[in-house]
């Protein structure tokens, strides 16, 4: 006996319901007698006999902020990359509309915040609703200004 000839057949045969008394699951097949759970196509989920479900014994937990969705964020190294392709002239100001423009960002954006903390080769006049401080000071360190819009 070598062990790549043995046969194991770890699941047992399903027991067919419904075949007759001598089947061991014959006449209501292992369902009881009557009542809702005796009949085809029904599922009662979560329900724990009329007990105070456990979804609704547990505190509501954590909120979703709404307003997180609205606010594009771009990064220092991307607007850097896109004025070194001439994309972006240095004399532009940046803001929500010119970088709607150029397709840096989606158009369901209704605020700009600017991140990251790559070294800016040219100056940027930027008008931003939120900056990080990495990247404010950055721009500043170039000698670009940053204008914040509330």
């Amino acid at each position: 006996m070598k062990l790549n000839t043995l046969n194991y057949n770890y699941s047992k045969p399903k027991k067919r319901l419904g075949r007759g008394i001598g089947s061991g699951k014959g006449k209501t097949s292992g369902r009881g007698h009557k009542g809702q759970k005796s009949r085809s196509g029904v599922a009662i989920k979560s329900f724990e006999g009329g007990q105070m479900p456990l979804y609704r014994r547990l505190p509501k937990r954590g909120f979703k902020s709404f307003t997180k969705k609205s606010i594009a964020m771009i990064n220092l190294s991307k607007l850097q990359e896109n004025i070194a392709k001439k994309r972006i002239l240095p004399e532009t100001k940046i803001n929500l509309i010119s970088l709607k423009k150029l397709n840096l960002i989606n158009n369901k954006y209704k605020k700009l915040k600017i991140i990251g903390n790559t070294e800016v080769k040219s100056k940027l006049e930027a008008e931003v609703n939120f900056i990080s401080k990495a990247a404010k000071a950055n721009i500043e360190k170039s000698g670009g200004k940053v204008t914040l819009i509330k």
